[in-house]
């Protein structure tokens, strides 16, 4: 069936794009940002006639070098044993669909939501917050992987050209942690989406690994969200919704804010803390600084891609951009390759 016989009352001379933003305009609430009225990119582009802005942006991310990288990184624990343990990848995986659910529930627009999930960890390290806390030691005014994923998407992806993204997609990625919040609603629910995400899905892999266990999580807050995975994102996003209806800001109820920081509070204490989870974090972190301090004082071996931001940046700045973007089994094979003796074969 063609497009026209399904919506007989929009012009054939409508591109498919042009009626995607009609449909916005038809059906998203006040409060959403559409497509149409997006602020724009900082270089300008032809218009897609099969895409909207915001489409078009998840498509670019998806099919950029950084996004590809998060298979590799750690999420929480670092290089597991086992198949069904979470990755950064997976973790923005997950994210994405949640923030969707809440996109879809208060008619806010899903493509935008979806764009800044899929970009809003471009810029993690590898080893996870190790490798963060390492770089955020050593480097020069601080680092912070939110800044970095923005860095990312404007500056080192495609060959130094960036991704080009719409500005309301860059504000959403940005201001996915805490600090300044993102004007839009849809860039506000990921946030959330981050933070119920990652403590339910932690959860799942601290009780796979045998670092807690079901009895561990304080009942009272089970009773308050839920016992199983599943229903605990479900109460969560819901409550979300219900509390966000109908208000120009995004937001959880009372109730429901309290029992997550709670069990925010007992992850750390229980598994982001736990010497047996996180105990092989001091040595991520010190082979990110070694790593870091050797490109830095010798920036000629960097790769050819990160000579002109040594260049335009100086040295330190490319040899963090170098090690940020690395996989975690990449920085353990090049630390291998610069300081651990190989074996002497006689040929």
């Amino acid at each position: 069936m063609r497009r026209a016989q399904l919506y007989p009352e929009r012009s054939e001379q409508m591109t498919i794009r042009e009626q995607t933003e009609q449909r916005e305009l038809e059906s998203l609430s006040p409060f959403a940002c559409r497509a149409a009225d997006s602020k724009g990119r900082m270089h300008p582009l032809e218009p897609c006639h099969l895409r909207t802005c915001f489409q078009r942006d998840a498509d670019r991310i998806v099919h950029s070098k950084a996004f590809r990288r998060l298979t590799h990184k750690t999420q929480v624990f670092l290089r597991p044993e086992g198949d069904h343990y979470r990755t950064r990848m997976t973790h923005t995986l997950e994210v994405a669909r949640i923030a969707r659910t809440m996109a879809r529930g208060l008619l806010l627009n899903e493509d935008l939501t979806e764009a800044c999930a899929l970009g809003h960890d471009l810029g993690h390290t590898p080893f996870g917050h190790a490798g963060e806390r390492a770089l955020n030691e050593i480097m020069s005014g601080g680092f912070r992987h939110n800044e970095q994923s923005l860095r990312v998407v404007d500056v080192l992806e495609d060959g130094g050209e960036g991704l080009n993204l719409c500005h309301e997609v860059r504000e959403g990625i940005l201001c996915h942690t805490k600090g300044r919040q993102a004007k839009t609603l849809e860039g506000q629910i990921i946030r959330l989406a981050d933070r119920i995400a990652y403590i339910n899905h932690d959860i799942d892999d601290a009780l796979r690994g045998g670092i807690i266990f079901p009895m561990d999580i304080p009942v009272e807050l089970c009773s308050r969200l839920g016992f199983s995975h599943g229903s605990r994102i479900d109460n969560l996003v819901a409550d979300v919704i219900e509390s966000s209806c109908g208000q120009n800001q995004i937001t959880q109820s009372p109730e429901h804010q309290e029992a997550m920081e709670e069990l925010r509070k007992f992850m750390f204490k229980a598994v982001y803390r736990n010497p047996v989870a996180k105990g092989e974090e001091g040595k991520a972190e010190a082979l990110v600084k070694t790593l870091f301090e050797h490109f830095a004082k010798k920036p000629d071996l960097l790769p050819k891609d990160f000579q002109e931001i040594r260049v335009k940046e100086g040295a330190e700045r490319a040899s963090c951009d170098y090690i940020a973007g690395m996989t975690d089994k990449y920085a353990v094979e090049l630390f291998e390759t610069l300081f651990i003796p190989h074996a002497w074969a006689v040929k």
